[in-house]
């Protein structure tokens, strides 16, 4: 019995102290869950702090980049300020010096007032000297005949004295009347130069005006300029155009010029254009062609290479009508080509030639000369020119042109082409079989040149070989 009453506290015992565990286990339970929402919220509250922080760092970032365009933007406005200021001073100086071309055109127009009202007098006075000159050769013949009949009548010596001291003094006035007339000639002629020196003045002035006024327009209205167009086709050309433009480039530098550049000319049977006249110790020459850089696609239409195109400038073509127009008031002249490859080693050529109208497709008529570079247009003459929408080339199967770029005098696609794609030198300067500027004799079809230039000049007292 002892036993199993021990048995039974035992398990008394036993049971009671489960209970209170497990009482105290919920509340065990509601505390860790209470601790952790209160981490929780901590956790979050350090999120938030984060974000604002983060927050902060790139407002501030914001603003300091703000603050680095804003003054960008003070430093531009600076320079803007700066760059009108300047403009503004170069236009009134530009406006000064108008005021000064114009006084000094209106004074040169004053003397050659004067000087053509003295040509009149002079004019006038010599038409009186001849005049008394005819009535005193009228006197001297009826004298003489006079003579004649006293010497019939057997005059005595005091009338013969007499007749011939008359007759000396009527030849001494007529040598004076001739020393005078010579006198006024020679001053005569240097009036009317004078006068083509002051009407030179006065056109270089008109063109300088002209020019001026052509480039403020370009650089209000921001427009690009159209070098080629015939000077007619524009109103504000109607100054300079008339009959004191100069023929050729050869007639500019007869008349003083010694600076290259653009300058306006008229040939005969043509309206006034723009070309690049080269002058020397030697002459003057027209360019005709330049290559140096690339910038201007010579891959063009049979139009744009009868009106030229590019940079009169830099690179272009001047056209074949107004190669045609220059080249025909001096049929031969000589064509000269300078060529540079990309070991900046140059070398040229010229020829005697002459081109034919638009009716004949611009046939080309060379004869060698001379120059240290080999001929490679031996057989260009009588060729005409051909584009890669005009095919008047002589190889049966292909359009040289359309094959390998740019208008060309072109054979049988020829041994040159200095109106090729402009090619960058590559590895040992070598390109794509004739697509580039070549010159066969001096380096081959593949091997493109870096700069080309053609130009023509009189040759003076030749005659045609055609």
């Amino acid at each position: 019995m002892r036993l199993v009453c021990l048995l039974l506290l035992i398990a008394l015992s036993c049971a009671f102290p489960e209970k209170e565990v497990e009482e105290a286990e919920p509340t065990v339970a509601r505390e860790a869950t209470s601790t952790r929402s209160r981490f929780a919220m901590l956790d979050d509250v350090r999120l938030l702090a984060n974000g604002l922080l983060q927050l902060g760092h790139s407002l501030r970032e914001f603003v300091h980049k703000t603050k680095g365009q804003i003054n960008d933007i003070l430093q531009k406005l600076n320079i803007f300020d700066r760059s009108f200021y300047q403009l503004s001073v170069v236009t009134s100086e530009i406006k000064e010096s108008e005021e000064e071309l114009k006084k000094t055109t209106s004074f040169l127009k004053n003397n050659n007032e004067e000087i053509k009202n003295l040509s009149l007098e002079i004019n006038s006075k010599i038409n009186n000297i001849m005049q008394e000159r005819t009535e005193l050769q009228s006197k001297v013949w009826g004298l003489e005949e006079r003579l004649s009949g006293l010497y019939e009548s057997q005059l005595s010596k005091e009338q013969l004295s007499e007749i011939s001291t008359l007759k000396e003094v009527i030849i001494s006035q007529e040598r004076s009347i001739t020393d005078l007339l010579k006198a006024v000639r020679e001053q005569h002629d240097q009036l009317n130069h004078q006068k083509n020196k002051i009407k030179s003045l006065e056109d270089k002035l008109n063109f300088d005006s002209f020019q001026d006024t052509v480039e403020q327009k370009e650089d209000l209205n921001q427009e690009a300029p159209k070098p080629f167009q015939y000077l007619t086709n524009n109103s504000t050309s109607a100054n300079i155009v008339g009959n004191g433009l100069p023929m050729d480039c050869n007639e500019i530098f007869n008349r003083g010029e010694r600076n290259s550049g653009i300058f306006p000319i008229k040939p005969n049977h043509s309206e006034p254009f723009n070309v690049y006249c080269e002058f020397t110790a030697e002459g003057a020459s027209t360019v005709i062609q330049r290559r140096q850089d690339g910038s201007v696609d010579f891959d063009q239409t049979w139009e744009k290479y009868e009106d030229g195109f590019g940079d009169l400038e830099k690179e272009f073509w001047l056209g074949l009508k107004k190669t045609y127009s220059i080249a025909r008031q001096s049929d031969p002249d000589i064509l000269q080509i300078k060529l540079e490859d990309w070991k900046e080693e140059k070398r040229s050529l010229e020829y005697q030639f002459s081109l034919e109208g638009p009716d004949s497709n611009y046939t080309l008529h060379l004869t060698h000369l001379f120059g240290d570079l080999p001929n490679a247009m031996t057989n260009h003459t009588g060729i005409k020119f051909s584009t890669k929408d005009r095919d008047n080339d002589n190889h049966k199967d292909i359009n040289c042109a359309q094959s390998y770029t740019g208008g060309w005098w072109f054979n049988a696609c020829g041994e040159t082409n200095l109106n090729g794609n402009y090619i960058w030198v590559r590895p040992r300067g070598r390109t794509e079989r004739r697509r580039g500027i070549y010159w066969k004799p001096e380096r081959g079809h593949s091997y493109s040149l870096k700069s080309t230039k053609i130009s023509i000049r009189h040759m003076p007292e030749a005659t045609s070989f055609r």
